[in-house]
């Protein structure tokens, strides 16, 4: 079975990401409003960048965020007044976003320097190693609480990542959790303090590119994630149901009601 198309690539303005560079090594900071939500521009612009960088001259790559957050999840405000339309475009770019990190042939450290929130989640699980600042951002996914269905790739981003008890209990539980239980978890594999971060994920991102010739490291994170890609593209039928989950919720209020009750908190 072949992967449904892949939505068009479109440029979007550098606000969205900025670049910086370290040693041969990419630092890609989300820089989206001030949680960097993802909305179907963020989305794209985070697939645009990583699929770039699979071909330029860099050793490896480093994402974070800005502020007190990596990412805190979908723009549910932009979702809710998008509708069924912008759901038909947001849920496509939104997967993207997860394979092009996923499928990197290149070392990918993510560092995640708050809260990372659902969608935010899942795209530092895409990493190759993960770090997290130590103090008040929370990590977890809970899109079943929102009252909305996973996509295939982010169940089998997260399946790779922590193992299919641990997405079982992610999933299901719809917690959100503090640095040292993540740690616990296998959300992350560090937890460091905020100062320490960028300068260690750029560390451990060199210590990774630098220990494996290139092509072997491609070829061997492939192999690792092969049966995972493989299941994105056997049962992406599935995202049909996905999609028809998102439409309901964006007209029935069980969404709305689960905005409201988190932005009174």
């Amino acid at each position: 079975m072949q992967r449904p198309p892949r939505p068009r690539l479109v440029r979007y303005v550098a606000r969205m990401i900025e670049r910086s560079d370290d040693d041969g090594v990419a630092v890609l900071r989300l820089a989206h409003g001030p949680v960097s939500a993802m909305d179907v521009e963020l989305c794209l612009a985070i697939a645009e960048h990583l699929r770039a960088l699979a071909d330029e001259p860099v050793r490896a790559v480093v994402v974070t965020g800005t502020g007190k957050a990596f990412s805190a999840g979908v723009d549910l405000r932009r979702y809710l007044a998008g509708g069924a339309e912008y759901v038909r475009r947001f849920l496509p770019a939104l997967c993207e976003a997860f394979l092009a990190g996923f499928e990197l042939p290149k070392p990918l450290v993510a560092a995640v320097n708050g809260h990372a929130i659902a969608g935010g989640c899942v795209l530092a699980a895409t990493a190759d190693h993960t770090l997290m600042a130590d103090g008040g951002g929370r990590i977890g996914l809970p899109e079943v609480r929102v009252g909305v269905a996973f996509p295939r790739v982010a169940l089998e981003v997260m399946r790779y990542a922590v193992g299919d008890v641990a997405a079982r209990q992610l999933v299901l539980g719809a917690q959100t959790y503090v640095p040292a239980d993540a740690l616990a978890l296998g959300l992350v594999d560090e937890v460091v303090s905020g100062g320490e971060l960028l300068p260690l994920a750029v560390h451990r991102a060199l210590v990774l590119a630098d220990a494996v010739p290139p092509d072997a490291f491609a070829a061997t994170k492939r192999q690792l994630r092969r049966d995972h890609l493989e299941r994105m593209v056997r049962y992406a039928d599935e995202d049909a149901v996905v999609e028809d989950v998102w439409v309901r919720r964006a007209s029935d209020g069980w969404t709305q009601r689960y905005l409201e009750s988190v932005t009174r908190r």
